[in-house]
């Protein structure tokens, strides 16, 4: 989870430069967009595994554990990152189809939106049967099922409702503010459900820190 907790700091910085308003030049913004867009694909994938954690398919917290994880996670890093930078810079060429209309890189749309999405959905059905079926706890469900519906209406401000406060706003603020308000709501929640349910491993309850 600590790993989890580190790339979203890492998304959150990357998502300052690239979405925010700051006067940065083209390659710049172009630079921040490209770790944005591969760590998002690296976080998600380490919500994943911590959600097979649970199920005791490799040791948590071993040298070897924490190895593949982090090391497979960086694979995500840089390989997405690698291919949205090549995108922005044409370094190669490869990708420069996706500057024709009507403007499709099938693999930037794979691995920034369907593979992360994949990666969340998998992670709340793993947490679901484990905490009902092997915990036989619903207590954590709370926190699961309000972390979801935090993400996904963040994702409905981001993808839906943006252009109308956008206009509304006149450019002021889009849907990428409640966006990044919404992850942030959600990430704390995912971070409340997993504590609740390896309270063991922490020297307080979050929901009751005082004795």
């Amino acid at each position: 989870m600590q790993a989890f907790l580190a790339g979203y700091i890492l998304v959150s910085i990357c998502e300052i430069f690239s979405v925010g308003e700051f006067p940065l030049s083209a390659n710049v913004r172009l630079a921040f967009s490209a770790v944005h867009i591969g760590a998002i694909a690296a976080t998600t994938w380490l919500l994943f595994l911590n959600g097979i954690v649970g199920y005791q398919l490799m040791d948590d917290g071993t040298p070897q554990s924490i190895a593949l994880a982090v090391g497979s996670a960086l694979v995500f890093l840089i390989g997405v990152g690698y291919i949205a930078l090549d995108t922005g810079f044409s370094f190669t060429n490869y990708w420069d189809s996706s500057y024709d209309s009507p403007n499709r890189n099938i693999a930037l749309y794979v691995l920034y939106l369907l593979v992360p999405l994949l990666w969340i959905v998998l992670y709340l059905v793993l947490e679901t049967v484990l905490v009902i079926r092997v915990l036989g706890e619903t207590r954590p469900m709370i926190y699961l099922a309000a972390a979801a519906v935090a993400f996904a209406a963040g994702q409905v401000f981001d993808f839906v409702v943006s252009p109308y406060i956008c206009n509304g706003t006149s450019g002021a603020i889009d849907g990428a503010l409640l966006e990044t308000l919404f992850t942030l709501i959600a990430v704390v929640l995912v971070w409340l459900f997993w504590s609740s349910i390896t309270e063991d491993d922490w020297p307080m309850d979050p929901s009751n820190p005082y004795p």
